[in-house]
C-alpha cells in the first residue's frame, strides 16, 4: 500500500503522528474487525451466546467476554472476520458490525450529557446507522432520536439497520442539513459525523487512497463548515455537540474546531482519557480546543477524529405550524384489533399513516406533528402492519422490534432452516399451527410466516434476502 507522500507531510509535526509506525501498520495488511452488541437482544446475561459460537472467534481463547472494545461497553474484538451475512443473528439486530474507534462516541456522551434524562438528540450524518444504532442504546426509552441521511439510497439503508435494531423511539428522515434550521432550539444533542476525505479508511479500503487529494481535504474542510453552520441552530442553548470524521487531515479536525471557536459561541469540552487506551488529545492552535486522535498503530481500529463542545447561545423552543400535522389515531375498534399484537408492558400510542398503523412511545407523540411540520421523515417509530377488514396483516418490523406480544406462536429453526428463510426460499419445517406465526433462530426473531395448513408462505421482505452464493 502506498500512502500519499502529501498527507505524510502534512502529519508530519502532529500529535502522536509517527511516520514509520504509521507507514509500517498499513502496509501489514492487518484487518481489525469488531461488532457492538445490542443491548436489548443481548443482554449481559446472553451476550456469550451470541459471542461464543461456531463462526464467531474472539481475540482471546481465555474466556468470550475478555477482549471488550476498551472505551465500549457492548464492543468486542474478533480475531478474524466471519460471514456476517449468512449469520441469522446479524438479520435478527443482535449486533451491529462497527469499526471499534469509531465507537467511542459512547464515551463522548456519557461524559458530556446525562443520559438519564429525556432527550432530543439528532444524528444528522447518520448512514449507515452505526452511530444511531450506539446514541439509541445510551438514551432512555422515554427520549427522541432523530436519524438523518441525506442521499436518498443512503437514507434506506439507514432505514434498514434501524428496524433491525427494533426500537420504537427513533425517527428516520432524508433531509439537507439546512432543513432542521426550521426547528431552532430543538435538540439536546447534535452528533456529526461530517463527510470527509476518508484517509482514517485506508487500511479498511485502500482503492479510497486513489480519491485523496489536497484538493479533496479543502472542499470536505468547507463543506464540514457549511453543514454545521445549517445546523447549528437547532441545537438548544447549553446543547452538546459532538463532531467527527474518518480523516487525519488538520483542516478537517482541529481547524474545524478553531472555526466553530470564532465563529459560534462555544465552550470546548475535555474528555477523561485512559493512558493505556493509546488515544492522543491534541489541542487545536489559535483556540486551544480538545480534540481526540485515533491513529491505527497505537489503538486497535482505524483512523478517527471526535471532539465534544457546548453551544452558549440560543433561546427556546416555539412549537410551530403542527396544526396541519395532526397524527391520526386509532378509532377504539382498531385499536382494539391491534393490541393484542403489542407487548402489554410497553406504554405506546398507535396512529394511522396512509394504510400502516404505527406504534410510538407515548413520550413522543407531540414531537412527529413538529417534525412533520419540518422534515421529510422517511420512518417514524415501529409500523405494526395493515387492518384488511378485522384482520392485521403485520409488518417485519414488528417482528424485529421490542414491542411484539410474547404469546405470539413462534416457532424456532436451526440455521440451515433460517438461511432458507433468510433467502426468502421454501423453509422445509412443519407446524400444526395455522395464521400468522414467528420465526426465531436461537431465541431471536427473523420474522413473520403464514402456515396455511398445506404450505407455509415467506413474509421476509424481498429486498432484504440474502442474494449472496452460500459458501
Amino acid at each position: 500500500m502506498q500512502l500519499p507522500e502529501k498527507l505524510l507531510q502534512s502529519l508530519e509535526g502532529l500529535k502522536g503522528f509517527n511516520r514509520k509506525t504509521f507507514i509500517d501498520v498499513h502496509e501489514s495488511g492487518q484487518q481489525v474487525t469488531s461488532i457492538r452488541l445490542n443491548p436489548f437482544k443481548s443482554p449481559k446475561n446472553r451476550e456469550s451466546a451470541v459471542l461464543n459460537r461456531k463462526g464467531f472467534k474472539l481475540t482471546t481463547d481465555d474466556s468470550p467476554l475478555t477482549m471488550p472494545v476498551p472505551w465500549s461497553s457492548t464492543g468486542y474484538y474478533l480475531n478474524e472476520r466471519p460471514s456476517f451475512t449468512f449469520d441469522p443473528l446479524y438479520h435478527a439486530g443482535c449486533y451491529y458490525v462497527q469499526e471499534a474507534s469509531s465507537m467511542f462516541l459512547e464515551q463522548a456522551l456519557k461524559q458530556t450529557v446525562d443520559l438519564n434524562q429525556t432527550l432530543k438528540v439528532l444524528d444528522l450524518c447518520a448512514a449507515p446507522g452505526g452511530k444511531s444504532t450506539l446514541i439509541q442504546s445510551l438514551i432512555s426509552n422515554e427520549s427522541l432520536l432523530v436519524s438523518n441521511e441525506v442521499i436518498k439510497l443512503r437514507a434506506g439503508i439507514l432505514a434498514e439497520n434501524i428496524i433491525k435494531w427494533g426500537a420504537a423511539n427513533l425517527v428516520v428522515t432524508n433531509n439537507d442539513p439546512s432543513h432542521f434550521a426550521r426547528l431552532e432550539n430543538y435538540f439536546d444533542v447534535v452528533v456529526v459525523d461530517a463527510p470527509c476525505s476518508g484517509s482514517g479508511l485506508f487500511r479498511r479500503d485502500p482503492t479510497a487512497i486513489k480519491e485523496w487529494g489536497e484538493n479533496s481535504v479543502e472542499l470536505c474542510s468547507q463543506r464540514q463548515q457549511r453543514i454545521i453552520s445549517d445546523v447549528w441552530p437547532a441545537l438548544k442553548q447549553d446543547g452538546i455537540f459532538i463532531y467527527s470524521t474518518c480523516s487525519y487531515s488538520e483542516k478537517e479536525d482541529e481547524t474545524i474546531l478553531d472555526w466553530m471557536a470564532e465563529g459560534l459561541e462555544v465552550e470546548q469540552l475535555r474528555l477523561n482519557m485512559y493512558a493505556e487506551w493509546n488515544i492522543i488529545e491534541t489541542i487545536s492552535e489559535r483556540n486551544h480546543a480538545y480534540g481526540y486522535r485515533f491513529y491505527p498503530d497505537k489503538v486497535q481500529g482505524e483512523g478517527f477524529f471526535i471532539a465534544a463542545m457546548k453551544k452558549l447561545s440560543g433561546g427556546t423552543f416555539e412549537n410551530y405550524r403542527t396544526h396541519k400535522h395532526k397524527i391520526e389515531k386509532l378509532s377504539q375498534t382498531e385499536d382494539a384489533l391491534v393490541r393484542p399484537w403489542l407487548s402489554p408492558d410497553v406504554e405506546l400510542i398507535l396512529f394511522k399513516q396512509q394504510d400502516d398503523i404505527i406504534a410510538l412511545p407515548v413520550s413522543l407523540q407531540n414531537d412527529i406533528p413538529v417534525l412533520q411540520s419540518a422534515l421529510y421523515i422517511k420512518k417514524a417509530g415501529i409500523v405494526i402492519g395493515k387492518l384488511m377488514g378485522k384482520d392485521l396483516i403485520p409488518d417485519h418490523q414488528l417482528a424485529l422490534s421490542q414491542i411484539f406480544n410474547k404469546n405470539i406462536v413462534t416457532i424456532p429453526l436451526n440455521r440451515e432452516q433460517a438461511v432458507q428463510y433468510l433467502r426468502k426460499e421454501e423453509v422445509s419445517m412443519k407446524t400444526d399451527h395455522c395464521g400468522w406465526t414467528l420465526v426465531n433462530f436461537e431465541g431471536h426473531n427473523l420474522g413473520w410466516i403464514k402456515s396455511l395448513g398445506n404450505r407455509i408462505n415467506n413474509y421476509y421482505p424481498k429486498q432484504w434476502r440474502i442474494l449472496k452464493a452460500r459458501p
